[in-house]
């Protein structure tokens, strides 16, 4: 596929990330930019062919647009913007009194989410990729990557969708409507390899990194996990019993983290002790 070329100057920056930028078009608001950095031709291609599979199996997400190149040699997607959007996490930042409230439809989104079987064919099983990841980990020792590879493929197997980066910043709504963002690492599996990501986000990162990425203090973001977990497990589950359920699945994230950071990330690895 051809990419488009585009004048960066039309846009302007909204955001980054570990693999690039966000910008929204100068003149139209309903045209957004996700830019990949230098170098990276390959990955927004796959990430374009992979928002268009995920929007045509009706997970609500922006629709993707088109392969575009910059000037300078930047790869990126074009997207359909959500005008006026907010994410769950910058609501709860701005309202903190709506927690439960939040928390409680994030949950519903998720539910729903997790209730969709998909064509396996078409998509990574989250098993995979983990023992992928598991492999090239410089961090962990032989022995210790057989115990964690003995648990990925002990766990329970499924065909229902999987985010791949299921944090409260990846949800956003404006209105009665509600999307999912961020779906570059969409697979399917078990649900709780997903769930793991909301416990690490609210829970097990650290205080200075919940206030920059999140912008609240770390008492709010347990406070929205709090509120989340009886949303989507039921309240008839004490909330210790889900914790120590999902705890291991948020330390296997530490596999995607230590990618992306390039080292050993002791304070996520401490949730794996039921493992290693």
């Amino acid at each position: 596929m051809n990419a488009i070329k585009i004048d960066l100057a039309d846009y302007e920056l909204s955001g980054g990330g570990y693999n690039g930028d966000s910008f929204n078009h100068k003149t139209d608001p309903t045209v957004m930019l996700k830019l990949y950095l230098p170098g990276k031709i390959q990955q927004p291609l796959d990430e374009m062919m992979l928002a268009r599979k995920v929007y045509d199996l009706g997970i609500p997400t922006p629709e993707p647009g088109e392969y575009v190149v910059t000037e300078d040699g930047r790869y990126g997607i074009r997207f359909r913007r959500i005008v006026g959007k907010k994410s769950y996490s910058r609501a709860t930042a701005d309202e903190p009194e709506k927690v439960d409230q939040f928390a409680g439809e994030f949950a519903s989104m998720c539910h729903q989410l997790h209730s969709i079987h998909v064509d396996k064919s078409q998509f990574e099983n989250i098993k995979d990729r983990y023992m992928r990841l598991l492999t090239a980990n410089p961090f962990f020792t032989v022995q210790e990557k057989d115990k964690l590879a003995r648990f990925i493929a002990d766990a329970p197997d499924d065909d229902t969708a999987i985010h791949g980066d299921l944090q409260f910043s990846n949800a956003i709504f404006v209105g009665d409507k509600r999307y999912f963002i961020d779906l570059g690492d969409f697979c399917y599996g078990y649900k709780m390899f997903d769930l793991g990501m909301v416990y690490l986000c609210c829970c097990l990162s650290g205080e200075e990194f919940i206030k920059e990425t999140f912008h609240m203090p770390k008492s709010l973001s347990r406070k929205f996990w709090e509120c989340f977990a009886p949303a989507y497990f039921g309240t008839d589950r004490p909330l210790k019993d889900i914790t120590e359920e999902i705890m291991p699945y948020a330390g296997l994230k530490t596999l995607i983290v230590e990618r992306d950071s390039s080292c050993p990330m002791p304070e996520f690895r401490a949730a794996l002790k039921s493992i290693l």
